[in-house]
């Protein structure tokens, strides 16, 4: 994971996300910022999450869970590592850990807790929140350097040699959801992915090979790479929409500028108010 300002400053879906039924899956880790909801279970390695996320589903994390205060889950909570709650967290079914439990006050467990380890009741997320103070004040200051290895060695894997997954990162205030996935900062998306739902962002960058069932639509550029498949419209105010070679939209698409790939196929109507360039198997044409 790069880092040049804020941590949580975009959207982040990693090569391989699914989200599936009921859960946003993913290999790697999980950071979501403080008040956002994300309607989907969540699955993954680490699962990190500021003050007041919502979750509508299930949390499985093969390592670690920090759970920041008011957090609210209404499913089950399973751990495979350590779990932190902070207080006032809501979890609306059980909580299984394999590894130790911190807990703040006013925990509310619906169907009790298990852990195989240490259980300590108090207020553990003040922790979380200076590692969170600490990393963006070595951005403040420079320490771009600093700060990488901070994060690297947050979220490393201890005596893992699998290579490293980029996390997954849900920015503060975001929303999540089977229907919309709304965001004020830019979004990446990764290779490879299968989404649910009408992407909303500042701007968005979509991999190669991904599927989304769903539109597009951001304030500035919009740029699909390869073989990618979009089941909807994209669209966006003034900014330019790239789409890479075998790109389907099966929507409308609407621009400023529209760059269209070697046998990229748009099913709906095509609006652009500036210029349109179109890449063949024997050139480009304007």
């Amino acid at each position: 994971m790069t880092l040049h300002s804020d941590p949580l400053d975009t959207l982040v879906v990693p090569d391989g996300t699914e989200a599936q039924e009921r859960d946003l899956v993913t290999d790697g880790d999980v950071l979501i910022g403080g008040r956002a909801t994300v309607e989907f279970g969540v699955r993954g390695r680490n699962v990190v999450a500021g003050e007041g996320v919502h979750f509508g589903g299930a949390i499985e994390a093969e390592g670690d869970c920090r759970l920041d205060m008011w957090c609210d889950v209404a499913e089950t909570i399973l751990v495979g590592g350590d779990a932190y709650l902070g207080e006032r967290v809501h979890v609306g079914g059980e909580l299984k850990v394999a590894g130790d439990l911190d807990i703040g006050d006013d925990v509310d467990i619906e169907e009790g807790f298990e852990a195989n380890g240490w259980i300590v009741i108090r207020n553990p997320m003040p922790t979380i929140v200076l590692l969170f103070v600490y990393l963006k004040h070595l951005l403040v200051v420079g320490e771009e350097e600093a700060a990488q290895r901070f994060i690297d060695e947050l979220l490393d894997d201890e005596g893992q040699d699998e290579p490293s997954v980029d996390p997954l990162v849900i920015p503060q205030n975001a929303t999540v959801s089977d229907d919309t996935w709304r965001v004020s900062t830019p979004a990446r998306i990764g290779d490879d992915c299968r989404l649910h739902g009408n992407i909303r962002a500042k701007e968005l960058a979509v991999g190669h090979d991904t599927e989304i069932f769903g539109s597009l639509r951001a304030r500035g550029d919009i740029e699909v790479a390869s073989g990618t498949t979009v089941h909807g419209d994209v669209t966006t105010r003034d900014g330019t929409i790239t789409l890479g070679e075998d790109v389907r939209v099966l929507g409308d698409l609407s621009c400023g500028a529209l760059e269209l790939g070697t046998h990229a196929a748009v099913d709906g109507t095509m609006r652009a108010a500036g210029q349109i360039t179109m890449q063949t198997d024997v050139g480009q044409v304007d």
